[in-house]
């Protein structure tokens, strides 16, 4: 089963659920469990599950070369591309990598050949091993890292979930730590999942930004959605009405406590500084499993 945890804002406890989620799972269920950090722009479950990394690559995406001695310049490549990352301009061929979706229209469509793909590197993946408890490696880590000034961070999760969630087996339990917001690299964070648990806290802030992120896991990806509220005990019922009215579960509850931040700040997971919570958040994933089928 492949669970996204995802959140319309951030700040709202979004790897905190993920993270506590992903040990107490590995701690009671399986010893087989992948957790994905997806938040590839500034990703932080590494801070909490202190992973050894075995393993690194470059990851990049294919961007148009031009052969200017074959270029006719008729600027074919440049009406087809979409997202205007290339341009001709009298005799002079212009290619724009930020604005480039590596699609291959420009080469497909290019009548003399002039145009092939060349590797840009974008940033890195790697993997290793999160311990849950001594001498129990537990958890299979993998993130991906942004290069700083690079703009498209969807090829570096697609990446990601092709080397570690293809390379395993079908059947055990994937956690997917997305970026927070609506954007493209929460939905390819989505994609594929079988579950999205929304993260979420009571206040009219958390209530907008969880109906945009139902809007798309539900409602345009077609995905069965959860929530858990955090911080609860502050702020107003309207998070419990809207969820009510779209007939959504409300999965779990996590009050407002300071003692809950201070670890937070510290890089110490909820579960070990209040174990009771492993129960409470294997119950989660059942309940999860259980909406599954």
């Amino acid at each position: 089963m492949i669970v996204t945890v995802a959140s319309g804002k951030g700040g709202t406890g979004k790897t905190t659920v993920a993270v506590n989620l992903a040990l107490s799972i590995g701690a009671e269920l399986c010893s087989d469990l992948l957790f994905l950090d997806c938040d590839v722009e500034e990703p932080n479950a590494g801070l909490f599950l202190n992973p050894v990394i075995e393993e690194r690559r470059e990851a990049s995406q294919m961007i148009p070369q031009v052969d200017l001695e074959t270029c006719t310049y008729c600027g074919r490549c440049a009406e087809v591309c979409q997202y205007h990352a290339i341009a001709v301009v009298g005799e002079k061929v212009l290619i724009f990598p930020e604005l480039c979706h590596a699609c291959g229209s420009c080469g497909l469509s290019c009548p003399t050949g002039a145009i092939h793909e060349v590797p840009d590197v974008i940033g890195t993946i790697e993997r290793g091993y999160a311990a849950v408890e001594e001498e129990n490696p537990g958890i299979e880590f993998a993130q991906g890292t942004l290069n700083v000034g690079e703009p498209m961070a969807v090829p570096i999760i697609r990446q990601l979930k092709q080397w570690t969630i293809s390379s395993g087996p079908d059947d055990r339990p994937v956690i997917l730590d997305a970026s927070p917001g609506t954007a493209c690299p929460v939905v390819e964070s989505m994609r594929g999942a079988d579950f999205v648990l929304m993260v979420t806290e009571p206040t009219p802030f958390g209530l907008h930004d969880l109906r945009l992120a139902v809007e798309v896991a539900r409602d345009e990806l077609g995905l069965p959605v959860g929530v858990v509220i955090n911080r609860d005990g502050v702020g107003d019922r309207g998070v419990d009405d809207y969820c009510a009215a779209e007939s959504i579960p409300i999965l779990m509850r996590i009050p407002l406590e300071r003692r809950i931040a201070e670890a937070y700040s510290e890089g110490t997971p909820l579960t070990t500084i209040q174990p009771a919570y492993r129960a409470r958040f294997v119950e989660l994933w059942q309940r999860i499993a259980d909406l599954v089928g």
